[in-house]
């Protein structure tokens, strides 16, 4: 009978063995391929990242926005030369040069005004292939190898059938977390994406007015957002990488249970520093 009991219970514990590897498992395979998925969708380019919403934006923009931003260009360019003259001794002394200046002020305006488009591209072209070149460096360091699972796996099988299932439970809950983690990093990603639709569909209207010296203040605060912008993917990928290596004591670490609460207080800690990035790296680039 004694028999029996122990059959029924070493049964159990090879099942329940194998729905915490399953669990752990999987949040170890997720780990693994996230940092390889989020450096695919923060390194892409607005061009890239989709083809039919950025040629809306861009249409948008050139159409609609950038004969506002002429206007803009106009009122500031009047108002630039009204100011020189009136500052150099009230229109009393007059010098050609001025003119000249204003001149190749204006033209410089232009050209920026007319390539706003490619110069906003080249920032996040440039924030794109920091990313990548990240991207390399950071997924190596934070696979989670075979023999370390198996070695767990090893220390789940010397347990009771009682530890066992608080284990499985634990493992189940924490799995949860995961796919809660995803839609997280779902949302930032992919708001962050957005965000850069948004503020590339009104780029015209900050470089219009990013060669005046009063009211230049507008398109370097805009250029710092775009900087900001744009790397804050690489803290997203920085956020993501530092989470995988902590996650990796959960293998490591002798007592399991402790382990995957551990995990808990992680998953939750990169949330909360994921909605950081954008106010962080704003606060690095000094954009308000």
């Amino acid at each position: 009978m004694q028999s029996i009991f122990d059959a029924i219970a070493e049964w159990l514990k090879g099942l329940l063995v194998e729905g915490i590897m399953g669990n752990l498992g999987g949040l170890f395979n997720t780990v693994n391929d996230q940092v390889g998925e989020i450096a695919a969708q923060v390194g892409t380019t607005p061009a890239a990242w989709n083809a039919g919403v950025f040629s809306m934006i861009r249409q948008l923009s050139e159409t609609v926005v950038l004969p506002v931003a002429g206007l803009v260009l106009t009122f500031v360019m009047t108002y630039e030369l009204i100011q020189m003259l009136i500052d150099h001794n009230n229109l009393h002394n007059i010098d050609t040069w001025l003119f000249f200046r204003w001149i190749f002020k204006t033209f410089i305006a232009v050209m920026i005004l007319s390539n706003t488009f490619n110069i906003v591209m080249a920032v996040f072209d440039v924030s794109q292939h920091v990313i990548q070149q990240s991207a390399g460096l950071i997924s190596g360091s934070t696979a989670v190898s075979p023999d370390v699972l198996n070695d767990m796996q090893a220390r789940l099988e010397a347990m009771e059938l009682g530890p066992l299932l608080g284990v499985w439970l634990q493992s189940f809950f924490v799995q949860f977390t995961m796919n809660a983690l995803n839609i997280v990093i779902f949302v930032i990603v992919y708001g962050r994406m957005i965000e850069i639709y948004l503020m590339t569909s009104l780029a015209p209207i900050p470089f219009a007015t990013s060669v005046n010296r009063e009211a230049g203040h507008m398109g370097q605060n805009y250029f710092k957002s775009l900087f900001a912008v744009g790397f804050q993917g690489l803290l997203i990928m920085v956020c993501v990488a530092i989470y995988a290596v902590l996650v990796q004591s959960i293998a490591s670490d002798s007592d399991i249970m402790r382990a995957i609460w551990t995990c808990m207080g992680y998953t939750v800690l990169l949330c909360f520093v994921l909605f950081k990035t954008g106010s962080l790296a704003k606060s690095i680039f000094g954009a308000h």
